[in-house]
């Protein structure tokens, strides 16, 4: 193989031609997908079908002849699940990969419930169908987002109960296909859109009873794990009771019906104002009970002595201040008077025995100087000698100094 450059280019043709000889090259495989188109016009020798991934958003164009399409049993239709045996074909023309089948197989009721409960036990093993992870509804969601087929009975079910039992409920509604090869796709929007909303708090899948075959898009893994993903709370409502697709598990709560959601999501106006007058009443009671209990406790509390006369005793204890004040201004005026006698006497002793009263009787005090100064007190005329220095003391206390001896000084 040469190869190309800008000078050297390959033509389209010879591109193509290696491309169709690389994959004839590819042996046969079996492919398992689920049919979204079917198209076998009458008169011609060779069928399409286009089988899809139900797990992605990956399709391929099938041919066989269409005898074989014919010859399937039972017949196919959009939204069957089949397993080919094909092998990759490349249109050199269109420059388009096909698969090329030589076998078709319909999948059956058992191995899709084969499948489904494989994917089951894969999903539970990873904890999606754990209730830890459930959360729990509002108890008034602001806002409900549904998801279900346009004007289906489920939407009106949902609607119209709910309506019926809180009649303000809001609802944004997302019509999708329920069943087929589109309606997985198709729910996973719808899911994400209602999931960003933030006025929606709740959110609601709904769909009637059907066959395995019709409930199957319920049980797809895909849808399944954006459920799982998603950060509102989300309900499954998908057929009757009997009917219990991986949705059923994965979603936070689960509905037997649509009407049984409807029921699950909102109160019943009428229950919560008949439970909101019962609270009421039972508050209004209690009150009522608690007033008399503390009316009685008070008319107890009155009736008690100190409380039907509280004055009585305040004027039987004055009688006793009054009388114990008395007593301490006895008391006191007492030991006053006491203690003033006692003051006095020692006074007039004090008195008696001092110097004054004796001077005050007629007497002084003499005192004389001896020659080295120091000052006597005069006890006997015989220790005056002459020229000495007397101090005499009057009554009124006054001092005189006189000479002995000298007239002007006596």
């Amino acid at each position: 193989m040469s190869e190309t450059t800008a000078e050297n280019p390959w033509p389209v043709r010879t591109v193509a031609r290696k491309i169709g000889d690389w994959v004839h090259r590819l042996g046969a495989v079996w492919v398992e997908g689920q049919v979204t188109q079917i198209s076998a016009r009458p008169g011609t020798s060779t069928a399409f079908l286009t089988l899809r991934d139900p797990s992605a958003d990956v399709s391929m164009t099938v041919t066989c002849p269409t005898g074989l399409l014919r010859g399937v049993e039972p017949p196919l239709r959009e939204g069957a699940s089949v397993v080919v045996f094909a092998k990759p074909a490349f249109f050199l023309g269109r420059g388009t990969i096909s698969l090329r089948a030589t076998e078709i197989r319909a999948v059956g009721i058992g191995e899709l419930l084969a499948r489904i409960e494989r994917l089951r036990k894969l999903l539970a093993a990873e904890g999606l169908f754990s209730s830890q992870r459930k959360r729990k509804l509002p108890f008034l969601p602001k806002g409900i987002g549904l998801i279900t087929g346009r004007a289906s009975a489920a939407e009106h079910d949902v609607l119209v109960n709910a309506q019926a039992r809180w009649p303000h409920v809001a609802f944004k509604v997302v019509n999708t296909a329920v069943q087929g090869p589109s309606a997985v796709p198709q729910i996973i929007k719808a899911l994400s859109t209602l999931d960003k909303d933030p006025e929606v708090e709740v959110i609601v899948i709904a769909r009637g009873g059907g066959s395995v075959e019709d409930l199957l898009p319920f049980s797809d893994e895909a849808l399944c794990r954006a459920v799982s993903a998603a950060g509102t709370p989300v309900v499954s409502a998908i057929g009757h009771e009997p009917d219990t697709p991986l949705l059923d598990h994965v979603a936070d709560l689960r509905a037997s019906t649509p009407t049984d959601a409807a029921k699950r999501i909102v109160p019943d106006v009428r229950e919560e104002t008949q439970r909101v007058r019962q609270m009421r009443d039972r508050g209004r009671r209690a009150l009522h009970g608690w007033v008399d209990t503390q009316a009685r406790l008070l008319n107890q509390l009155r009736s008690r002595p100190v409380l039907a006369d509280p004055l009585g005793p305040i004027d039987r204890r004055s009688g006793d201040v009054e009388m114990h004040r008395e007593r301490g201004r006895r008391a006191v005026l007492t030991t006053l008077s006491r203690e003033q006698a006692a003051l006095a006497s020692a006074r007039a002793r004090l008195t008696a025995l001092g110097p004054a009263a004796t001077m005050a009787r007629g007497y002084a005090v003499v005192q004389f100087y001896d020659e080295a100064g120091n000052p006597h007190v005069l006890r006997s005329v015989s220790e005056i000698k002459d020229g000495a220095k007397l101090r005499i003391r009057v009554a009124d206390g006054a001092a005189k100094a006189v000479v002995q001896g000298d007239p002007e000084s006596e």
